[in-house]
């Protein structure tokens, strides 16, 4: 079970799955997304389904679990992928944008999570990919919150995963750097950011967001193969990682010239 699988890193980690002979429950709020995703891997001779789904609808979430039991029998593997952007500071958003993220980035992890423990606990080999980001290890400026969301999503995950210790469910919590998706472009933006501010967020995604999808796919594929309890994503997460422990306090005053504040 994927979600935000119909574009980005949830297609690259679709596709990568199927290379290896998985079967896939597809979900996004985007249809056409989707059906472009199962295009992709209904040669692979998986069994594919897809649902339109936004995981921060409470019921639609809650429906999914049986819905999934009667189409493919079981669930062996949960990717919690959906999520969007938000721009702006503190100040700038208001507290509906800030309640949309986490609907979306934090609630919909942990609503499709209790959603799906009762069947995961029925496998004997299962495990939770919670994709948080780099952005979950380092708070810049301008994502107060996005990197909120993230930053819950990562204490989420490894609570959890001390809580399944013992059991045949594993949590691994990933953490991206910049990769290539469309985020950024359907990113919100606060109401009093300007033309400009905007013009140069987006253009700073351009510049550093490279990583491909399918690579950043494959990479958290393989990570789910080591049962890693945690993945960077992403020679730039490494490096942000690493100043992050030397520098846990101050690393901003590194970052502040990479990530600009609006």
């Amino acid at each position: 079970m994927i979600t935000g699988a119909g574009s980005g890193i949830g297609r690259g980690i679709a596709v990568s799955l199927a290379r290896r002979g998985c079967h896939l429950a597809l979900v996004d709020i985007d249809a056409s997304g989707l059906d472009a995703t199962a295009g992709l891997v209904q040669s692979s001779g998986v069994h594919i389904s897809t649902r339109k789904v936004d995981v921060a609808d409470r019921e639609a979430v809650a429906a999914l679990p049986s819905d999934l039991a009667g189409a493919h029998g079981g669930v062996d593997l949960l990717v919690n992928n959906a999520g969007v952007a938000l721009g702006g500071t503190f100040e700038q958003v208001t507290e509906e944008q800030f309640e949309w993220l986490f609907n979306i980035n934090f609630w919909g992890v942990v609503r499709m999570t209790r959603a799906f423990l009762p069947l995961l606990r029925k496998s004997t080999d299962a495990r939770i990919v919670n994709l948080s980001s780099v952005f979950g290890i380092v708070a810049p400026p301008g994502q107060a919150a996005y990197a909120s969301s993230k930053f819950a999503v990562r204490g989420f995950s490894e609570a959890l995963r001390h809580e399944l210790k013992g059991s045949t469910v594993g949590v691994t919590v990933v953490h991206p750097g910049g990769v290539a998706t469309n985020i950024a472009e359907k990113a919100r933006n606060a109401p009093a950011l300007s033309a400009e501010e905007i013009d140069q967020m987006r253009a700073f995604s351009q510049k550093y967001l490279r990583l491909r999808p399918e690579a950043a796919g494959e990479a958290i594929v393989r990570a789910v193969e080591r049962r890693a309890d945690r993945a960077l994503v992403g020679s730039d997460a490494v490096v942000i990682s690493a100043i992050a422990r030397v520098m846990p306090v101050s690393y901003n005053k590194l970052l502040e010239a990479a990530f600009p504040r609006t």
